[in-house]
């Protein structure tokens, strides 16, 4: 048990009070306290710096990059070292954090580019415009047909296989074009042989096969200007045919020298990246990746080709639109990742995600509306096409490439066999399963994009 407090000053309660006086107060060094004027005018100066600060030795960091040495401290603001100073700024300094700067677009379109391949797309039109009178392909369409329908089938595996490569490096995608795209035209050309029926049939074949080809590599190779200026001798003699009648030689010589202009500008371009250094990881990608690129590009061919059996200038809207429909790809991934960085919530992101669908899908279906009536389209058909074909492609370039391909070949595979046939519903037939495309295509947009890990 202890004894008895002692009560009387100078006891054991005397070291207490010193151990308390040990700690200089304010009011006992009024003679030394920092100058108050100074001390304000640096955290003025300074105050963008040290507001977002969370500690004080942020600060004396800050004060150190300013270059403030001891004897300044100690002299003009009356502290005695850095970080006494700074502890004293970041107490008179509000704490301010500042929202950061908005980073870059990642996925910002280039306007141009995109406005200049959806024209590139149509102007190969014109060759069958300046031709026709020779050999009259209304009469010998099976044969362009199949052969078209096999070098877009053809152009949309190598595509895909050429920009996988080109992750790779520049020169190994150049290889792969260089290989792909003479197999490409040669089996389109094959193809189409049986149904030719007569040499200049199948000279127009072969011409549209390695057109075809060779514009492929350049729109992959990004080289779109010099296939405009390749193309200009056949935009100069269709230009021409209101005013005046160029005759059967510069009908054909002009879309020959298109086309040689083409196959030049294509070889000068790919001996330019086959010139590049080689990647070290020169590993291939399997084949069996590209297939269902490949059979997407069948079976969008397929029914753009029952669409323009109905309304054959709808074809040509189509064809165009593909520029603002790359376009409009591009402006869905840079909207959803935004809304990525505005949402806190999977649920929130969602909703998000859906609202940009439906954004760009809107603005790209409202410009074609006013284009099916101008054509004599049906709108609700080239409407319902439109939309499964932007929301095909929108899953491929997220990777998801099997289920836009199995629902277009089964829409494709409904739809067909009806014209000929004259199957019911008849005409309905297209826009019914179209529609039921859509719409799957759509739901399966909604339920794989919205998952925020499809943006990160």
């Amino acid at each position: 048990m202890s004894g008895p407090m002692a009560l009387e000053p100078g006891g054991t309660e005397r070291d207490t009070l010193m151990l308390r006086l040990a700690v200089p107060s304010a009011r006992a060094h009024d003679d030394q306290a920092p100058a108050p004027k100074a001390v304000s005018g640096l955290a003025a100066e300074l105050a963008d710096g040290i507001g977002p600060a969370v500690h004080p030795y942020e600060v004396a960091a800050l004060l150190e990059a300013e270059g403030l040495t001891g004897d300044q401290i100690k002299e003009r603001y009356g502290h005695p070292d850095l970080f006494a100073l700074a502890a004293a700024l970041y107490d008179q300094v509000p704490r301010s954090f500042p929202e950061p700067a908005r980073p870059a677009d990642p996925w910002r379109p280039d306007h141009l580019r995109c406005l200049l391949r959806g024209v590139l797309f149509a102007l190969p039109g014109l060759a069958y415009l300046l031709t026709a009178p020779l050999w009259h392909p209304g009469r010998h369409a099976t044969g362009p047909v199949l052969a078209g329908l096999v070098s877009w089938a053809w152009g949309q595996a190598l595509g895909h296989r050429a920009h996988v490569r080109m992750a790779t490096g520049r020169r190994e995608a150049a290889r792969t074009l260089r290989t792909g795209a003479p197999l490409g035209a040669a089996c389109a050309t094959a193809a189409a042989v049986p149904f030719a029926g007569s040499p200049p049939v199948l000279l127009a074949v072969a011409a549209q096969s390695l057109y075809l080809a060779a514009a492929g590599v350049l729109l992959v190779l990004a080289r779109e200007r010099l296939l405009l200026a390749a193309l200009t001798p056949l935009i100069a003699g269709a230009a021409v045919l209101p005013w005046w009648e160029p005759g059967p030689a510069l009908r054909t010589g002009l879309p020959l020298l298109a086309l040689s202009a083409t196959l030049a500008v294509t070889a000068h371009a790919l001996r330019g990246a086959l010139a590049t250094p080689a990647a070290a990881d020169g590993t291939r990608p399997r084949l069996l990746a590209s297939l269902p690129y490949g059979l997407f590009g069948l079976a969008a061919g397929l029914l753009v080709l029952l669409e323009g059996r109905q309304a054959p200038y709808a074809v040509i809207v189509l064809t165009v639109s593909m520029g603002p429909a790359e376009w409009l790809l591009y402006r869905y991934r840079g909207l959803a990742v935004a809304a990525l960085r505005a949402t806190a919530t999977p649920t929130g992101f969602l909703l998000r995600s859906a609202a940009v669908l439906g954004l760009c899908l809107l603005g790209y279906l409202l410009p074609l509306l006013p284009a099916a009536r101008l054509t004599g389209a049906a709108p609700a058909t080239l409407l319902l096409l439109a939309a499964t074909l932007w929301t095909a492609l929108l899953l491929q370039a997220f990777g998801a490439a099997w289920p836009p391909a199995a629902v277009c070949l089964t829409a494709a595979a409904a739809a067909g066999p009806v014209p000929p046939l004259r199957l019911p519903p008849g005409p309905a037939a297209l826009p019914l399963c179209c529609g039921a495309a859509a719409l799957c295509l759509v739901a399966y947009a909604l339920r794989l994009l919205g998952r925020p890990a499809r943006h990160t």
